[in-house]
C-alpha cells in the first residue's frame, strides 16, 4: 500500500466531511488490497470503520451538525427503490456501494460521506468504537443468521476481530462457545473471554454444534464445520471473500436437515442494533493500536496472523 498527499475532500450535498480520530483495519481492506477483491475503483483508500467528528455538511443534508461524533461504516449507499431496499434488505441492492472500495475510506485524516449512512455513536472510546463499525456489525448478523437456540452450543472458526466480538454476545445471550482456530494466542483470547474449549481449527470441537460460523476466508474448513454441526445445525459463512470450498460429501455435511447459509454485507438496522447492543451487553472488544501513517504495518500484522483482538489506526491527538 501506498502513501499519498491528497486534498482534504469536499462533500457532496448529501454528504458530511469526517475528520478522522480513528479507524479499525479490517480484513476486508486486505483483501481490497491484495487483490482478492476486485477492484471497483483505483487507486481507492482503504478503510470503513471510521470514528471521526463532522467538519461540515452538505446544502441538503438534515440530522447532522458539525461537531458531532459519527460512524463510518462499511454500506456507503444503496439505491432505495429495488426490490430488496423495499422489503428492508438494502444488504442485498445491486446498486449498493462500499467504503474504501468504491469510495475513499478512513485511512486519512478527512473522509466524506453520505449523512443517511453515518451512525451517531455510543459514548465509548473512540478505539472500542471503531471495530464494531464493521466487525462488529457483519459478527451480529452472522449471529443472526447462525439461528443459536436458547443456550445452544456455538463453534467459531477463526478469531480475529470480528469473530472475538461475536463471542462476547453469543456468551452474554447464554450459548455455549467452542472456539476453532489455528492462532494459538487466539485461542488463549478465547478461553480468556469465557469460551468453553478452544481447539486448532481442523480440530473437533469436544461436543456437537448447534451452530457454527465460519470467519476465516478457508473454504477448506466448510466441510469441517458442517460435520461437526448437530442435527438440524446450521453453519453461517461470514466473509465476504472465501477460497474454493472443497466438494461436499451429502450424508456427513448436509443430510439431517443441515442449513449452510451466507452473510452478505449489513443493513443499516443491524448497525443500529449493535451499537445499542454493544452498550447493554458491555461488549469490549480487544484492541492493538497502530499510528495512522502505520497502516501498511497493521495490514502485514493482520496478514500474518500477528494482531490480538482487532488493529484500530488512531490519528495523531
Amino acid at each position: 500500500m501506498t502513501r499519498a498527499e491528497m486534498p482534504v475532500p469536499v462533500p457532496a450535498d448529501d454528504e458530511v466531511l469526517v475528520r478522522v480520530l480513528a479507524c479499525g483495519v479490517c480484513r476486508t481492506d486486505l483483501h481490497v488490497v491484495e487483490g482478492d477483491l476486485p477492484p471497483h475503483r483505483s487507486p481507492v483508500v482503504p478503510g470503513h470503520e471510521v470514528v471521526g467528528v463532522v467538519e461540515q455538511v452538505g446544502a441538503r443534508v438534515r440530522g447532522r451538525v458539525a461537531g458531532e461524533r459519527v460512524g463510518v461504516a462499511w454500506l456507503r449507499s444503496t439505491c432505495g427503490e429495488c426490490t430488496w431496499c423495499r422489503r428492508g434488505a438494502e444488504n442485498l441492492c445491486p446498486a449498493s456501494t462500499y467504503t474504501g472500495w468504491d469510495a475513499d475510506g478512513g485511512y486519512a485524516e478527512h473522509v466524506t460521506a453520505p449523512a443517511a449512512y453515518v451512525y451517531p455513536l455510543p459514548d465509548l472510546p473512540d478505539v472500542e468504537v471503531a471495530p464494531l463499525l464493521c466487525a462488529g456489525i457483519i459478527g451480529y448478523r452472522a449471529l443472526r443468521r447462525a439461528a443459536v437456540p436458547p443456550g445452544g452450543r456455538l463453534g467459531i472458526y477463526g478469531f480475529g476481530a470480528s469473530a472475538h466480538i461475536t463471542a462476547q454476545i453469543a456468551l452474554a445471550r447464554g450459548a455455549e462457545v467452542h472456539v476453532l482456530t489455528r492462532d494459538a494466542d487466539a485461542r488463549a483470547l478465547a478461553l480468556e473471554l469465557g469460551a468453553a474449549s478452544a481447539g486448532a481449527a481442523a480440530d473437533a470441537p469436544p461436543v456437537p454444534l448447534d451452530s457454527a460460523i465460519v470467519f476465516a476466508p478457508a473454504g477448506e474448513l466448510v466441510p469441517v464445520a458442517l460435520a461437526a454441526l448437530d442435527r438440524g445445525g446450521t453453519l453461517a459463512l461470514a466473509g465476504i471473500h472465501l477460497t474454493d470450498v472443497p466438494v461436499l460429501d451429502y450424508q456427513r455435511h448436509l443430510f439431517r436437515e443441515r442449513t449452510l447459509t451466507s452473510v452478505t454485507a449489513n443493513t443499516r438496522a443491524d448497525g443500529e442494533e449493535l451499537l445499542r447492543l454493544a452498550v447493554r451487553l458491555r461488549i469490549e472488544p480487544t484492541v492493538t493500536p497502530y499510528r495512522l501513517d502505520r497502516a501498511d504495518v497493521a495490514l502485514r500484522d493482520l496478514a500474518a496472523d500477528r494482531v490480538r483482538g482487532a488493529a484500530v489506526l488512531v490519528a495523531p491527538a
